[in-house]
């Protein structure tokens, strides 16, 4: 017959486990205790995850407004690339025909304040012959004593008016032009600031 094995045995005997005796007053404190610590470390975590969730809002608003800035700043660009055309275009058919009929207006304005000083001497009114037909029809009601001559290099948008010692210029051409060079000169710049910031 064979010898059983013996396994070393590691349990003690000491038998049973002997009660903890501790005052109420001391429990009390160490249950306080292990509250405050636990209710301590609970907040920390709150608020170190109100932190870290204050935190990524943060980032994720300046993000945001990253890209809002930057898509306004692209709907602006594309506004004025697709806006220039236009202006330009109407500033070259538009004030030009504004200005032919705004001439003769303006030549009676520049006129009726020397009605009464110029009344024995003559005013000679030059424009170009495709405006010297409508200044014709208009300044005879003006009571003048006016003279007309065409000069075929003003435009259709200038005059001179000739008096026997001075001489007004009215270039209605000239303001448009400047008018159209100011469209495109803002044009350029806000495109250009647009581009590199």
């Amino acid at each position: 017959m064979r010898n059983p094995v013996r396994l070393e045995t590691f349990e003690t005997d000491a038998g049973a486990p002997q009660p903890i005796e501790i005052a109420p007053a001391a429990f009390e404190e160490a249950r306080f205790a292990a509250f405050e610590q636990g209710y301590s470390a609970g907040w920390d975590d709150a608020v170190a995850a109100q932190d870290g969730e204050a935190a990524q809002l943060r980032m994720q608003l300046c993000q945001q407004l990253q890209e809002m800035s930057f898509t306004f700043v692209e709907a602006r660009r594309n506004l004025l690339v697709a806006l220039q055309p236009l202006l330009l275009e109407m500033a070259a058919k538009v004030l030009p025909a504004a200005a032919r009929e705004a001439l003769p207006r303006i030549v009676v304005e520049q006129l009726l304040p020397l009605a009464g000083t110029v009344l024995d001497r003559p005013v000679t009114v030059v424009a170009s012959p495709a405006s010297l037909a409508l200044l014709r029809a208009l300044l005879p009601a003006a009571g003048l004593p006016l003279t007309f001559a065409a000069e075929p290099s003003l435009g259709d948008g200038q005059a001179y008016l000739k008096f026997p010692d001075a001489e007004t210029r009215i270039d209605l051409d000239g303001v448009t032009a400047a008018i159209t060079a100011a469209i495109r000169s803002y044009f350029d710049a806000t495109l250009q600031e647009t581009d590199h910031g």
